[in-house]
């Protein structure tokens, strides 16, 4: 950053850290601990769909890796598209296999990365669920770097359950880089896992 920005007042963008996306199966347990969600072994990862063959490419090879693992007794990996028009590659595992889901998830934004689709590469989500059925999903933005909880509320639309997502915002503070901006907790309505 240059003597112009810091006196414009500009500021340089948070750098993705993939490797934040690690935390997650420690912020499990507390997240369990604190607020009685447990995995659902859904996860996905979200990106800008661009048309071309690379792209194309880039996709069917994460995908092949991805099912080739010998451990994934689940479906194979799935590339689907939400009503907004985004592409979400989705990975299934068992609940208990929320590591190898991490790594399904890292392999995934890795790859886009390294195939130079990085800036088209929005968000990870890894899915939760609690005995009475509510729904969370624990949402990476890949631009930012950070975490914030996204809660659906069951059966009445596009509708949000605010106080648990900030209940689980400070459950998890120690545990996850968590975004502070509330602003930028955009709703993915309709994101596979959810």
């Amino acid at each position: 950053m240059g003597f112009l920005d810091i006196l414009l007042g500009r500021t340089k963008p948070v750098a993705p850290d993939l490797d934040q996306l690690f935390a997650l199966p420690s912020a499990a347990i507390t997240l369990e601990a604190a607020a009685g969600f447990t995995p659902t072994g859904t996860g996905a990862v979200c990106f800008a769909t661009v048309e071309g063959g690379a792209f194309t490419q880039a996709n069917q090879e994460v995908q092949a890796l991805l099912d080739a693992d010998t451990d994934r007794t689940g479906p194979p990996v799935e590339l689907q598209r939400d009503d907004y028009g985004y592409s979400w590659l989705v990975s299934r595992r068992s609940p208990e296999q929320l590591s190898a889901l991490i790594n399904d998830l890292h392999a995934v934004n890795s790859a886009m990365e390294v195939n130079g689709f990085g800036p088209q590469l929005l968000c990870s989500v890894a899915g939760f669920q609690d005995t009475g059925g509510r729904r969370l999903g624990l949402v990476y933005l890949y631009k930012r770097g950070t975490f914030y909880p996204f809660a659906p509320l069951a059966g009445q639309g596009e509708r949000r359950d605010n106080a648990l997502e900030l209940q689980i915002k400070a459950a998890l503070g120690n545990d996850l880089r968590i975004e502070q901006d509330l602003g930028r907790w955009f709703p993915i309505w309709g994101a596979p896992g959810l």
